[in-house]
């Protein structure tokens, strides 16, 4: 487990599989037939074994709960990679909880081609206990990654809300490509806010957790 709900999933990888960093998949469960949940790629493409790190929702007894009992050989059904958001050059990546995970990969590739500088992230969750990959995040980014808690107060990191002050305290060059994933409601209200302050719109590289 990475936090109290976040945890690391590794399974073989099939063969001549491919995919894009930052793309998705979505993943069925052989006991749990035409229940299909996406599911973000956190490996490299190159990597020998697929890797997803998932947040679980026991809750609403859902695919992610049953992936929280799961044991080395059960198995997972994949479809084929998709998605909206992969990488398109030098920016800044604004993730809300979950939606870090589509920038793992990206991030993780830019490290090991070594073009990790002049990228900035926002990972914004709604406690301390939410947080995760923390030293990874800071070993590629540097203090270029901010931590931010929406629901208490913090001694941790930082207490704020990504909303039009914050962009337009911590935006110098609205030219640059902004990466955008998390709920519904919090994509689309930053993706208005950059617009509105200058970014263009296919600079706004987005996806929501819907």
């Amino acid at each position: 487990m990475l936090n109290h709900n976040v945890k690391r999933f590794v399974t073989e990888k099939p063969a001549e599989f491919g995919f894009k960093p930052g793309q998705a998949t979505l993943v069925e469960l052989p006991d749990m037939p035409g229940d299909k949940h996406p599911f973000t790629f956190t490996s490299l493409p190159e990597d020998s074994e697929l890797e997803f790190i998932i947040k679980t929702y026991p809750q609403r007894h859902g695919v992610t709960d049953h992936l929280r009992d799961y044991q080395a050989g059960n198995e997972l059904l994949l479809g084929d990679p998709w998605g909206a958001i992969t990488y398109k050059g030098p920016g800044t990546f604004i993730a809300g909880g979950a939606g870090i995970t589509p920038f793992i990969s990206i991030l993780r590739q830019l490290e090991r081609d070594e073009r990790a500088e002049g990228h900035e992230l926002w990972f914004s969750n709604r406690t301390d206990e939410d947080v995760f990959l923390v030293d990874e995040l800071r070993a590629i980014l540097g203090d270029k990654v901010h931590f931010l808690i929406t629901k208490q107060p913090s001694a941790a990191y930082r207490h704020a809300r990504i909303d039009r002050r914050f962009i337009e305290e911590n935006v110098r060059d609205f030219r640059q490509y902004f990466y955008v994933c998390g709920p519904k409601k919090m994509v689309e209200q930053i993706a208005e806010i950059l617009e509105e302050c200058g970014a263009a719109k296919n600079r706004i590289v987005r996806e929501d957790l819907s």
